[in-house]
Formats: structure tokens, sequence, C-alpha cells
């Protein structure tokens, strides 16, 4: 009775101040009872208990009113737009399989299950706003939305659990997540801007990262933010439904690492001649998926889908592998760590390495630098590989751009490579992003390309 007598008064206190604009008609509460079938305090006028306001369609003829339509599995439930595996944006149908496998990656990697509350800050143009609606409607978990920014603290007290006082007085009630979605700048913003200071997200059981490379220091960070829970790693695609390759509260974790390949998939990484090596080897090489993955698509709506998934692609085991695109690195104890896109690979004094490890390298070199894009590009009359650095800073802060090309070619040359060595720095306001907050370097390499053109006039 005190709880219905509480959730009842926010429910006036929080919706009265309406109430005192002239001529405006006052607000309607649909009030729900904490348990049984009574609220048991007396609502307003306009008001509605939840068990009046579902009998207001029993007079309609329910039988009639809906019937379900029996589709086979293949067929198409909604349609998502990509450029995905290649550059080139494509009409990807998901079938009723789909949503299957979303919630079977949702349930068996990051346990969620009915009596979980499930938040990811994402959008239905993005795979993962499909992703985590039908892993709430299949596995019973509630889908906890906030309307508006999730980069303040509004949004994290959103997130946050916090318990009614046995006291009758006006108590806001937040969304209690016990499993949180994001992205690893988003996670950066969080971390440099303080905002999520002194919240409560001790309800929080696990983590989910997708969407981009995630920093090590910065998952660090987000873990301490509920007693050092763990975050499980996603990495797929909108084509394959879902993760590719992921963590498992099943196995140890590791900050910014995947344990594993996700349940019902298997690959290979390959050298540079589409070998693939060994599965306990340590190495770095194109991903090649196994073909048979459940909840992957057969077929595109604008473009071929034997040429952009399969074509060029080896035999293995009697098997024509499925092209992702990642990089992939095997580490000596057996994690996985995504070093980008196979477009984003360079070519550094005859060695290849990737953007990941140099802007992971370059994100420490100075307090100032907020995040950093790595790229390289040959100049218009021919020659090596120019690298290129775009920078990022951190509000309030300020820098030249020769004294970052200094510090990055001496971290560069610690941590990585002592041949390697950064030609340009340019300082910009914010990189160029996906809708689902992917950085696109190419974009960044046409920049340079265009700069290297102009300098090779003067």
């Amino acid at each position: 009775m005190l709880l219905n007598a509480l959730v009842a008064l926010t429910i006036v206190v929080c919706l009265s101040p309406c109430s005192r604009v002239i001529d405006a008609e006052p607000p309607k509460a649909i009030v729900i009872p904490a348990s049984g079938k009574d609220v048991g305090v007396q609502l307003r006028k306009q008001d509605l208990s939840w068990n009046d306001f579902v009998s207001c369609v029993n007079h309609l003829p329910r039988p009639n009113s809906y019937s379900p339509v029996y589709l086979p599995i293949d067929s198409t439930t909604n349609i998502l737009f990509s450029s995905g595996t290649t550059g080139d944006p494509k009409a990807i149908p998901w079938t009723h399989l789909s949503p299957m496998r979303c919630a079977a990656d949702s349930w068996a990697h990051c346990n969620v299950q009915a009596g979980d509350v499930f938040c990811w800050p994402t959008n239905l143009g993005w795979v993962m706003g499909p992703i985590v609606l039908y892993s709430c409607f299949l596995t019973g978990a509630t889908l906890a939305l906030y309307h508006g920014s999730p980069l303040g603290r509004s949004f994290g007290k959103f997130v946050q659990y916090q318990k009614l006082q046995n006291t009758v007085e006006v108590v806001v009630l937040d969304a209690g997540v016990t499993t949180l979605g994001t992205v690893p700048s988003l996670v950066k913003t969080w971390k440099n801007t303080l905002c999520m200071e002194g919240l409560d997200w001790s309800k929080i059981k696990s983590f989910a990262s997708t969407g981009e490379t995630s920093n090590v220091d910065d998952d660090l960070w987000l873990s301490s933010r509920a007693y050092y829970k763990p975050i499980v790693e996603c990495c797929g695609g909108t084509e394959l439904g879902s993760s590719y390759i992921i963590g498992s509260l099943e196995q140890p974790q590791a900050f910014g690492a995947f344990s594993s390949a996700s349940m019902t998939t298997a690959f290979v990484i390959l050298d540079e001649n589409g070998v693939p090596y060994l599965n306990d080897q340590a190495c770095i090489g194109e991903v090649g998926l196994f073909p048979r993955y459940m909840g992957a698509t057969d077929r595109l709506l604008n473009a071929d889908h034997e040429e952009v998934y399969f074509k060029g692609m080896p035999m293995y085991k009697g098997m024509k592998l499925r092209r992702h695109g990642d990089i992939l690195k095997r580490t000596a104890g057996g994690y996985f760590i995504v070093q980008g896109r196979a477009d984003d690979t360079m070519n550094l004094g005859g060695i290849k390495t990737s953007s990941v490890e140099i802007e992971r390298v370059c994100d420490r070199a100075d307090e100032s630098i907020l995040e950093t894009a790595a790229v390289t590009a040959a100049p218009p009359i021919g020659g090596p590989e120019q690298l290129a650095i775009f920078v990022v800073l951190k509000k309030g802060y300020n820098s030249e751009p020769d004294r970052l090309k200094m510090l990055f070619s001496r971290a560069i040359q610690i941590n990585l490579n002592p041949l390697f060595k950064v030609n340009f720095v340019k300082i910009v306001p914010e990189f160029p992003r996906t809708a689902s907050n992917k950085l696109l370097r190419r974009v960044l390499r046409d920049q340079l390309k265009r700069d290297l053109h102009i300098h090779s006039k003067l």
C-alpha cells in the first residue's frame, strides 16, 4: 500500500505544474499497481488504473481483430542499410532467423534474461537497434529507452538504480539497468568530462561494447563504475545479424579483447597468401568466416551477395570462406584484438601495420589528446606511403602540430618500430563518423591525398 501511494504521489507531483497553465487540460496518468490488481489509492478523476486502461478494449471482437500470419523462416522482417565489408552502401534484409541470432548472442554471451534491464544507446538505423530490441523481446528482459543524448549526466542518472525510501516523499525512480551497452568513443567522453561521478551503477551485472576498437584505459574506467564488472566486447556486422567474435562470461575477460568466436560461429585468420594460420598460433591477418552462420544474410537487395562476400576468398576444408574485411590479431594468450578494417592496413617502410596500432600509441603520447586517427597515402609523384596523424584535442587544451609530430614519432619508434616516422599532423575539431559512430578513415585518407597534391605543387 505504501509503495502504491508513493508511486501515485510521485506521478501527481511531477505532473501537477502543467495544471497551472490557464485552460490547460490536466495530464492523464496510467497507474500500475505494485502488486495484485488493486492500485490501493484514490486516483484523480482523469487518471486510470492499469486494469481499467486494459479493459477499455474488452468490448472489441478480439479473435477477429488480429490473426497471425505464418511465413517461411527466410521471409524478411526488416531491412538495414550498411557500408559493411566493402565501402559501398548495401540494403541488407533480415529474415526471421536474424532475431533469433540476436537473442541467442545476448543470452549466451551477455547473460541477458527475464528480469534484466537492457540498455544500449542506439537507433533503429544502426544494427544495434534491432539487436537490442529483438534480444529483449525474445529473452523476456526489459528494454530501457532513453530520450535524449547519452553524452551527459542525465543519461547516467537514467541508468542508475535508486531505492524508494520508507517515508512518504516524492522519489524519482531510475531505470536500474543491469546490462549496459556502449560505444568506445562514448565511454571516452564520459571519462574525460567526469559527468558520471557519484552515480550508483551497482545494479549493472555486465557491460557490452561494439562499434569501434576499445581503449584499455577507458575500459578499466568504465568497469570501475560498477565495482569492476566485466565488459563483453562484440564485433560483427549488419549482414551477420550479430557478432562473429565476442567475449563470454564463462571465460576470463581481458579489457579491449575478445575471448572466443560467438556461438555457432567459426573462423580462420589468413596470411597474405590466403593461407590460414594454425588455430593456436599467435598471428595477424584478415579473418575468413565459415560460410554456415546462423542468422547471416544469403542475399542483398542492391548488390550481388556472392560477389560481395565470397568472390576471391580461399577454400578451407572443402568450404568457401566468407569475407568480412576485419584484420584480426590472435595473441599468445589466445585472445583476439580487432586491428581495424582490411582497407585500414598501412605499409610503412615495407612493414605492414594497422591504423589501430598506431592510434593506441599516439592516444597516450600527450595529456592534451582526446583521440587520434592514423592514415597513409602515397605522394602524387610516387614513393613510399606518408603517415599522417589527425588529432582531436581535449576541451580547453592547445597544442602545435610540430610538437605533436615529434611526440608521436618518438612514441611510435619506442613502442612499435624505430623505422616508423610521422610525416604530417593535423589538428581537427572532430572526426567524420558514420551514423553508428564508426570512424571514417577513408574520408581522412581522401583529405590527406588532397593535401599532398596541394603540397606537391608548392
